[in-house]
C-alpha cells in the first residue's frame, strides 16, 4: 500500500462514532472505498451515508464475526488494504472488577486484533504489503486509573502490535498503533470523574485524531501520537520507573481526596 489512499479498501471497525467514525470519514476523503463497521447497525449505516462508504454492521471482535466481516468486506472492496482495529471496551473497576469485565476487555481489545490479523496476514504476505492500524490509546503505553481491565488490556493491544511490525515489517506489513489520550467521546464521558479530572482537561477532537493518523501514514510512523506530550510521559515510565510510579500515585491519592488536579 502506498500512501495514496485513492482507491484502496479500508475497513474500521468501532465506526459508529467516535474516532472511528472520524477515521471512516477522513479515510473516505482521501480517496478510500471504506467500509465501515459497528455493533450498532444503526450508527454504521448513518456514518457511511456520510462518507460514501459500506456499511458492515456486525460483531468485529468473536471468531465467527470477524470471519464473517473479513469475508463480507473482501467481496465488498475486492481486497482490504488498510484495516483499522479501532473497536474498544473500557470498563471500570480494579482487581475486583467482575470477570466479565476483563473477559471482555481482553477480547475486544486484544483478542480481536490476533483475530483480524490471523485473517488477514496470509493474503498480505503473499502480495507483499498490507497496513495494520490498532487503536490503543496513550492506556497502552502509560496506564489508566480508575480502570484496570482497561489500561491491561491496551497493553497487550500495544505489545501486539509492536510484534506484528517487528516480525513483518521486512515483508512488506506495516503497522501503526494509534494512541491518543483523552478525546471527545461516549467512552470519555463513560469514565466519569477519573475522565473528568485526568483526561477531559486537554481532549481533542475525533477529527483531530483522524488527520494525525493520516499524517502518519504518510510518514509511516509506527506510534502515532495525537497528544505530543505522551511521548515524555512515556520517556519517563520507562527510563525513571520509581518517579513514574510516585507520579501516578500522587494522582490516585488526588482523585481519592477529591482533588486530582
Amino acid at each position: 500500500m502506498t500512501e495514496d489512499l485513492t482507491g484502496q479498501g479500508v475497513v474500521v471497525t468501532g465506526a459508529g462514532r467516535g474516532i472511528g467514525a472520524a477515521l471512516a470519514k477522513a479515510f473516505a476523503g482521501a480517496g478510500a472505498r471504506v467500509v465501515v463497521n459497528d455493533l450498532d447497525a444503526g450508527a454504521a449505516r448513518k456514518v457511511a451515508e456520510e462518507c460514501g462508504g459500506t456499511a458492515l454492521p456486525g460483531d468485529a471482535a468473536s471468531a465467527t464475526g470477524l470471519a464473517t466481516l473479513v469475508d463480507r468486506a473482501r467481496t465488498e472492496l475486492g481486497e482490504i488494504d488498510l484495516w483499522c482495529a479501532n473497536a474498544g471496551v473500557a470498563p471500570v473497576g480494579g482487581a475486583d472488577a467482575p470477570a466479565a469485565a476483563w473477559a471482555s476487555a481482553w477480547e475486544v481489545n486484544v483478542m480481536a486484533h490476533v483475530r483480524a490479523a490471523e485473517l488477514l496476514l496470509p493474503r498480505w504476505l503473499e502480495r507483499g504489503n498490507g497496513r495494520f492500524l490498532a487503536t490503543v490509546s496513550a492506556a497502552g503505553l502509560l496506564t489508566m486509573l480508575g480502570s484496570a481491565p482497561y489500561a491491561v488490556s491496551k497493553h497487550g493491544a500495544l505489545a501486539f502490535a509492536e510484534w506484528l511490525s517487528a516480525t513483518y515489517r521486512h515483508r512488506g506489513i506495516r503497522v501503526h498503533a494509534l494512541c491518543p489520550q483523552g478525546v471527545r467521546t461516549d467512552m470519555l464521558a463513560s469514565t466519569g470523574p477519573v475522565g473528568e479530572a485526568l483526561l477531559a482537561p486537554t481532549a481533542l477532537d475525533p477529527e483531530d485524531v483522524a488527520a494525525e493518523v493520516l499524517d502518519a501514514l504518510r510518514h509511516d510512523r509506527f506510534l502515532i501520537l495525537p497528544h505530543p506530550e505522551v511521548a515524555e510521559y512515556y520517556r519517563v515510565r520507562a527510563s525513571e520507573p520509581e518517579r513514574w510510579i510516585a507520579g501516578m500515585n500522587r494522582l490516585q491519592r488526588g482523585l481519592e481526596e477529591g482533588d486530582a488536579l
